[in-house]
């Protein structure tokens, strides 16, 4: 795998992971990880994956925009128990909410199945599990 490949897949993981606000702490984390890149370098990752930046300034990538929009408006609660998470959505909106969850193709989460108003998402591990639970929480706004 090239560098920069590498190198966005890292950033996909961090801002899945992490609230970066700035380019330069998408530069540091990425140096820590043993990146040798330029704010020139990772500015240009950006606008090549198409990440967004959220009103509470924080990126986004742009396939899980639709993700956080859903999450934002009509997630009332997430909770994770080993390598399940239990989300609870406005009464209706689940269906909705897991399939954004699908669609996103988050790494390491095997599935989800959805209710009128909850849904159970499967994950590889209780890490995956805890990762995604603290995604969703800063979609919602809570991080």
């Amino acid at each position: 795998m090239k560098e920069r490949e590498l190198r966005q897949k890292e950033i996909r993981a961090l801002v899945r992971t992490f609230a970066i606000k700035k380019q330069s702490d998408l530069v540091e984390r990425l140096q820590k990880k043993g990146f040798d890149c330029t704010q020139a370098t990772v500015s240009r990752d950006i606008n090549d994956m198409g990440l967004r930046k959220l009103p509470r300034g924080g990126y986004v990538l742009a396939e899980d925009l639709h993700l956080q929009r859903m999450v934002r408006d009509l997630v009332v609660s997430i909770t994770s128990t080993g390598n399940l998470l239990l989300v609870k959505a406005q009464a209706g909106t689940a269906p909705g909410v897991a399939a954004a969850l699908d669609d996103a193709k988050l790494i390491d989460v095997l599935g989800s199945v959805s209710g009128d108003d909850t849904i159970l998402v499967v994950c590889e591990d209780d890490e995956t599990a805890q990762l995604l639970n603290d995604t969703l929480s800063m979609y919602r706004g809570g991080k």
